[in-house]
């Protein structure tokens, strides 16, 4: 997607939020939030709404549950955070194919309207001993969950949650 269209989204452009609170070891010798803390921001919101809203249980000895493997991600940065900011995660889903998804994450200061980084990454549901993507494509609340996040043709599909 284009720089651009990343930079101007805004927090309707996300059905989901998750609130963090900055740490002081997030900060690199720069004084702002090092780039790596963005992916586990992204791993934070993205698995928080699974495990509250689709049904995944990522500890559950469950052979049969799926399980989401990254198999790429990004980030584009557009201004600096830094502790002790509190920060607003925004969650959609760009893409959803039979076995994978396309997240979309946008990083708010927690006063600001404006987005300061734009990431995300794809998932591939696979069994979680085979390693290989299910069969029968994503079960059925996993599915109806990810809706609930799905944008088409840059306008929401389902109701903000």
């Amino acid at each position: 997607m284009p720089t651009s269209v990343l930079k101007s989204r805004t927090r309707t452009d996300y059905p989901y939020f998750l609130t963090y609170r900055t740490r002081w070891s997030d900060n690199d010798q720069y004084g702002h939030i090092n780039n790596s803390i963005y992916y586990h921001l992204f791993d934070s919101v993205i698995n928080s709404y699974l495990i509250a809203h689709c049904g995944i249980s990522p500890s559950s000895p469950d052979s049969s549950s799926p399980i989401g493997l990254v198999v790429s991600s990004h980030c584009e940065f557009f201004q600096p955070l830094s502790f002790p900011q509190t920060l607003v995660l925004g969650l959609r889903v760009n893409k959803l194919g039979r076995t994978s998804v396309e997240y979309e994450v946008g990083v708010f200061s927690q006063d600001a309207d404006e987005v300061a980084a734009v990431g995300g990454y794809t998932h591939v549901f696979v069994g979680k001993t085979s390693r290989r993507p299910v069969k029968d494509g994503m079960g059925e609340q996993l599915r109806k969950g990810l809706e609930m996040l799905r944008f088409e043709d840059g306008t929401e599909k389902k109701a903000r949650l």
